[in-house]
């Protein structure tokens, strides 16, 4: 069992930064990969950025060069640094955890980019 919590969204003017934190119930050193998808009213939750446990990570095209997740081994916690921002980077934005052969996701954090 995985227990995540995100933390670390708001409201921000487009070319504003923000950064989420994910902080895990375990090292997430024992966890297969990491990442954070959002998600907009009437559509289907799509990946953002995601990172596995060696430290592979991956974007969704949109936020490349704009997007950097990392990690805190120390505080079990994963980050997500959004720069750029841009109003159609609004949505609600979700931690997720693989842990054998289990998925498991957070609360969700809101993300609005005023333009």
């Amino acid at each position: 069992q995985v227990q995540l919590v995100e933390s670390g969204g708001g409201l921000v003017q487009a070319g504003g930064s923000l950064r989420l934190s994910c902080a895990a119930s375990r090292s997430i050193r024992s966890l297969n990969i990491m990442g954070w998808y959002r998600q907009v009213p009437g559509k289907q939750r799509e990946l953002v950025a995601s990172i596995t446990s060696g430290g592979n990570t991956n974007y969704e095209g949109s936020v490349k060069g704009r997007f950097t997740i990392d990690r805190d081994y120390a505080r079990d916690t994963v980050y997500l640094q959004m720069n750029s921002l841009q109003p159609e980077d609004t949505a609600v934005y979700y931690c997720n955890a693989r842990f054998r052969y289990n998925s498991y996701w957070g609360q969700g954090t809101q993300v609005t980019v005023s333009s």
